[in-house]
Parts: C-alpha cells; structure tokens; sequence
C-alpha cells in the first residue's frame, strides 16, 4: 500500500486541520514541506495548477481540499470516524460552512495590520510584500469575499457566543458528541487566531472553546517523517493511479468520461486544473493528466466547490 504524503507547510490553517485528522486517525505519513506562496513547481508538477494547501499524495493519486482529503483518509482507516454514522451530513455540512464562513472571518482577523505585522514582521520589507501580494492574488477571481475588519470584529461574537451555547449543552466533549470532520474543521480557524497575541484573546476569551480546542489539538498530528518534493515526484513517477472508485454517476451537466475538461475551485485559489475526466462521482472528480516529471497521475478534487468546463 502506498505512503500518505502530505504536502504543507507548518503555518498553514488548512494543513493543520489535514495533520490534525491524520492524528486523530493514528495514522503515520510522510511530510513535503512547499513554499508557502508562489511558484511551487514541484507541487505544480503533481496538482497540474492546484494551489492551495495542502495536497495529498498516495502514489500516483493527488487529493486536493482538505475536504476531499478528509474522505481519503476515511477510506485509508474507518475508525475512529470522521464522519459518524447518523451525522454524516450535519458534520460535513457543518465542516463546510466553517471552511468559508468562519475561514474567512479568521483571514481577516489574523491579516489586520497590528496582527500581520506580528506574524511576518520579522521577514525582510521585499519578503513581507512578496507574501501579501501572493495572498491578494490568492483571494482574487473567486466568489470569496473579503469582510472588513470591522465587519469580521463585529460577527465574532454571535460566532463564539453561538460555539460555546453548542458546547455547553453538547452531550460529549466535542461538537456533536463525538470528534467529527466538523471538530477538525473549527479547530484550524482557531488553532490560526491563537497564533498570534494579539487575535489570541478572540479564542481565550470564552473558556468553554478555549477548553474544547484543546482537546481537538490533543489528537495531535500522526506519526511524520520527511520526504523531499523531488522524491515525493519520483514516488507518483514509479506508480499507477489506483483503480477508480465505485460509484460512478453520470455528470449533471453532461461532460463525458474521456473528455478533456478543466476544473477549478470557485472560492479562492481559482487556478485550472487540465485533463481527461476519468470519473464522475457523487463527491469527487477524477482527472487523469500526463506529466513529464510525474508521469500519469490521478488529480482528485470535489465536486462540492469546483466547477468543470470543457477546453
């Protein structure tokens, strides 16, 4: 069976809430450590224009979204699940609405100027804006919408007030009872707010969240050992994409399995996708591109948050 490979960098929110899963799964995996903006050939070569952090690598099948890759790593090891029997779709719909909603309110917060200004402030004047120029390229040409400091300072207290009702009255530890996909999800918005003294308060302010959040980090992140982009390249390059799932159905908008297509994400991170639509499934997509660093590869993104177009 072939190595879980995660391609990340430690800041990263979304590849916090990925190592997170892998922790609470007991699951060991291999760590590619990428830049955190652009370029990022390596990861080019694999994803074929995905972006975003992080990627999941098995072999020669690339998970893109920590939504999709949350599944993956369900199928790698059912228990403990992500996604109970019976909640299924409140987790996930739930996980959803955290990663776009309270995302973004994060985002905002952590990127006000006295709170950036803590976080990279020790980079050098041509680092600081090399950074926050790829992040406004990042955040442009999607339906993400940036909220203003104002705006987002303004919500934050429906949101926490509304988290700790839920946790109070919950009959577990966690959000609904036991750890869920949708525990992960929250945790890495928080987990990105405590980075920081100055947004730290925004999550210790309310003892029951405080608390949670630290149960949810107590999982902590799997067993990882190190593994160069170059070999993580070689690796998808020496294997064959695994057999396609069950489960096939046909594309609502008509696109055929054979066809050259192109997939992107409608948030943020718009950047295409390119190749031959192998599968059409209820959850996921599956293309299937040539590479001549990688070789033929698997690219697996959601349906839930991309959109096909023909080439």
């Amino acid at each position: 069976m072939s190595e879980l490979i995660l391609h990340h960098y430690d800041a990263s929110p979304f590849a916090m809430k990925a190592r997170l899963m892998l922790g609470y799964k007991q699951l060991s995996w291999r760590s590619v450590n990428i830049p955190r903006i652009m370029p990022k050939p390596d990861l080019m070569a694999l994803t074929g224009g995905y972006r975003k952090t992080p990627v999941l690598q098995v072999g020669a099948d690339i998970y893109c979204d920590t939504a999709l890759i949350a599944r993956r790593l369900e199928a790698e090891k059912a228990t403990p699940a992500l996604f109970p029997e019976g909640q299924e779709f409140i987790v996930a719909s739930f996980a959803q609405w955290v990663d776009s909603v309270i995302f973004q309110h994060s985002v905002t917060l952590v990127f006000q100027p006295e709170s950036i200004a803590v976080r990279i402030g020790q980079l050098p004047p041509a680092a600081q804006q090399a950074f926050l120029a790829d992040r406004a390229k990042l955040f442009s040409g999607g339906s993400a919408s940036r909220l203003s400091p104002e705006q987002a300072r303004n919500n934050w207290p429906v949101l926490m007030g509304r988290l700790q009702q839920q946790l109070e009255r919950s009959e577990g530890d966690f959000l609904f009872g036991e750890p869920s996909v949708a525990d992960f999800s929250l945790a890495h918005c928080l987990w990105f707010l405590k980075a920081t003294p100055v947004t730290a308060p925004l999550v210790d302010d309310y003892p029951e969240v405080a608390a949670w959040l630290g149960r949810v980090l107590g999982f902590g992140e799997g067993a990882s050992s190190p593994l160069s982009a170059v070999e993580a390249i070689e690796i998808a390059r020496g294997a064959e994409p695994a057999p396609l799932p069950e489960g096939a159905v046909d594309d609502p908008n008509g696109f055929a399995v054979g066809q050259v297509v192109r997939v992107a994400a409608t948030d943020y991170g718009v950047d295409p996708v390119e190749g031959e639509l192998v599968f059409s499934g209820i959850e996921e997509i599956i293309l299937g591109r040539d590479d001549e660093r990688a070789g033929r590869v698997n690219v697996h993104v959601p349906r839930l948050g991309f959109r096909i177009e023909a080439v």
